[in-house]
């Protein structure tokens, strides 16, 4: 599709994220830009109400969830300010990829254990996905608006998506260390 009002980064990598409430936006860093008319560039997209931000399954995220470091693709204006760096209006942002060895899981919690402080989550309704999440010591629980929540709020029925180690137990199911949990609509 060739769109010549619309500009395209691939593999970027996120360089800040500064949310504020005049405005939000994100700085990125690629040397992927083809239509922006330069090799290595960075570029700071405004993100605005109508902007789409997904994450890697395409699911919708909240800039909240972007971090320094991420790998991703953005679609945006190519009507860009002459500034230093340019600006430019963001439609889409997709994370395809993190930093750090960190994996996203999205399921629905079907158990809680307040004792070990851990919760197991199925996705899709698809039982061989069952995964048992332990909470590390300085995890962050987040609602559905972004506001820290308390472990005791969690409860089964809740859809969730959860930022975990990259690592799993061997076990039935299989367990491994919870970063950040956000409940999700």
């Amino acid at each position: 599709m060739d769109n010549t009002f619309l500009a395209q980064i691939t593999n970027g990598t996120i360089e800040n994220v500064e949310i504020r409430r005049d405005g939000s936006f994100v700085l990125v860093s690629s040397a992927e830009c083809p239509g922006c008319g330069r090799g290595q560039q960075t570029i700071r997209l405004n993100v605005g109400n109508n902007t789409a931000i997904l994450d890697e399954n395409n699911n919708r995220i909240p800039i909240t969830d972007l971090r320094t470091g991420m790998t991703v693709n953005a679609a945006f204006s190519n009507a860009m300010t002459r500034s230093i760096p340019p600006q430019s209006l963001a439609y889409v942002i997709q994370v395809v990829g993190r930093p750090g060895g960190d994996n996203v899981t999205v399921g629905r919690i079907v158990n809680v254990d307040r004792r070990n402080r851990s919760f197991t989550t199925v996705s899709d309704g698809n039982f061989a996905s069952t995964m048992r999440f332990n909470l590390a010591d300085d995890a962050q629980i987040f609602n559905a608006f972004g506001r820290p929540m308390d472990f005791s709020n969690l409860v089964p029925g809740l859809r969730v998506r959860v930022r975990h180690a990259a690592f799993m137990t061997m076990s039935i199911p299989p367990q491994t260390t919870a970063f950040e949990v956000r409940v999700i609509r």
